[in-house]
Order: structure tokens, then sequence, then C-alpha cells
């Protein structure tokens, strides 16, 4: 029989927020993958249950080489259980190569949905939710970081960012001159736990703040590029440009439409402007 491999969230900060199924699922696992064992078991203390599978470690410096033994525990019929220290696993968080191989492996996953840092800071930031990105974590390099911010910089939908508290200052000053100092961001500092702060404003004011040092687990959320501005054309260049689109073969009806959906402007604006040029005189040649 093949096994099932359980994804569990576990609380971000206060253990009140462990889903209910999690302590259950604690308790039923052949194997708890944990990505530290320690904290593991003050969780575990916390929400009175004993795992009565076998616990081993997984995290960034064994998950390559432990991927493969639990594998083969899911293809023997093992009920694996991952946890990492805190949200999801698989978000910026050891996970995503054991499920890559489980479901190459015709191994079932399941999830244990729990709290979320990029969900929870996006729900306070008071900047648009309905569309967004989570970057993860910046490169450590300036240059990386500097590179990595550019290609994002016209992203017109919300960043989510996670940071760590030493580096912070660096990536808010990074993000003020990749995206502008006056981009509206909020900087979210140790979620759900009894110092919680959200500090909301300017990139370049936010950065200002934490040059004075900031400590706890950190989430960014930046707002999304600003529309750009309409290009402005003068009525010889939209003339010209509903005319490039005729020669194409376009009907003249659907030219000006979409000329007037790339500048921005009514299509009689530019229905106008073809007018204009028809009966306008054409210049007379030089005489010699």
């Amino acid at each position: 029989m093949t096994g099932l491999l359980v994804l569990a969230g576990t609380p971000i900060g206060d253990v009140d927020d462990a889903p209910p199924r999690l302590a259950r699922e604690l308790a039923a696992a052949d194997v708890v993958a944990a990505e530290d064992t320690r904290r593991l078991r003050r969780l575990t203390q916390a929400l009175g249950v004993a795992p009565a599978g076998r616990v081993v470690s997984y995290f960034e410096g064994n998950e390559a080489a432990r991927t493969g033994e639990l594998v083969e525990a899911l293809t023997g019929g093992s009920r694996v259980l991952l946890v990492t220290d805190a949200g999801m696993p698989s978000v910026s968080d050891p996970g995503y190569r054991l499920v890559a191989a489980a479901v190459e492996a015709g191994v079932p996953v399941t999830a244990v949905p729990g709290p979320s840092a990029v969900l929870t800071a996006l729900a306070v930031s008071g900047l648009p939710v309905d569309r967004f990105c989570f970057e993860g974590f910046l490169p450590r390099k300036a240059g990386e970081r500097a590179g990595r911010l550019r290609e994002v910089a016209a992203e017109p939908r919300t960043l989510v960012f996670f940071e760590a508290p030493h580096r912070l200052a660096e990536a808010l000053a990074a993000m003020a001159e990749a995206f502008g100092a006056d981009r509206p961001a909020a900087v979210c500092r140790e979620l759900t736990k009894t110092y919680e702060e959200v500090r909301r404003g300017p990139l370049a004011d936010l950065a200002a703040w934490a040059a004075d040092g900031v400590r706890g687990e950190i989430t960014v959320v930046v707002a999304g590029a600003p529309p750009a501005a309409p290009e402005q054309l003068d009525p010889a260049e939209l003339a010209r440009r509903v005319a490039v689109r005729e020669e194409a073969g376009e009907r003249r009806k659907e030219a000006i439409a979409a000329v007037a959906a790339q500048a921005g402007i009514p299509k009689r604006e530019v229905f106008d402007a073809v007018v204009a040029a028809k009966h306008a005189p054409s210049a007379e040649p030089g005489r010699g």
C-alpha cells in the first residue's frame, strides 16, 4: 500500500493558532519530519500530544539526502507528517523537494491548512490584497538584490518579502531606490506574538526607521507599481499610427480603437485626428 504525505501548518507565533488537526496528525503519523526537532518538542508539549511515530530532522542541510529515505517510507505505506518551524512547509521552508519526489513516486499529498505569515501580513498591511506576488527572501549580496528588485519594479501586484532583521534596513533602502522613495509599504514584525508591530509608510521612511535596528521575524509588504501615465501623442502621430495599422490590413474602425486603447484616450479623439490629417494641405515641393 502507498502511504500519505501530510504537510502541516504550524503557528507563526501564538501556539493557540495551531489547527485542531495538527495534534491528531502528530499522534497518528508513522514518521514526523521536522525542520527543528527541538522546536517540535516544545510545540508537542504545548499541544499536549506525544508523537507515536519516529521523529526525524528535515532541514536545508539534510533535505537532499533525507528526501529519498522519506519517499521510501511513503512508498512502503507510511504516513509521513512534515512540519517546519513556523507556517506552511514549502513556503520559503523545506518541503518542495519532498513534495515533488512524492508526486513523482505516485504518493498522494495532502495538507493541514494553518497559519501563514504571507497571508497574515497581507491582511494587516492596509495595502491591496486582491492580487499579490510572494518573492520570499531577497539575495544577500547587494548587486544580486538590486537586480532582483529591478525585475519586479514595474509589477502592478502587491509584493511580499521575507527578510532577516539585521538586513532589513539595507533591503528597505534598496527597495526605495528600485521602486521609488514614496512607494507605500508595511513592515510586519513578530506577527501574532507578544510584541507584534506593523509599521506603515513610504519606503524611505521605513528604511530610516529600520536603520536604528529591528528584532524579530520580519515580513515586508510593498504596494505594486502605479499605472503608467498615458502616452502623450499629438494628432499627427495618432493619425500616423492608424495609417500604419490600415496598411497592415486592419479596418479603420478597429485601428482607431486599438490606437485609442494604447494611448489611453477616447476613440473620438483619434477619429478627429485621422479626419484632420486627411484634410491637411500637402506641402508644396520646393522650387529651385
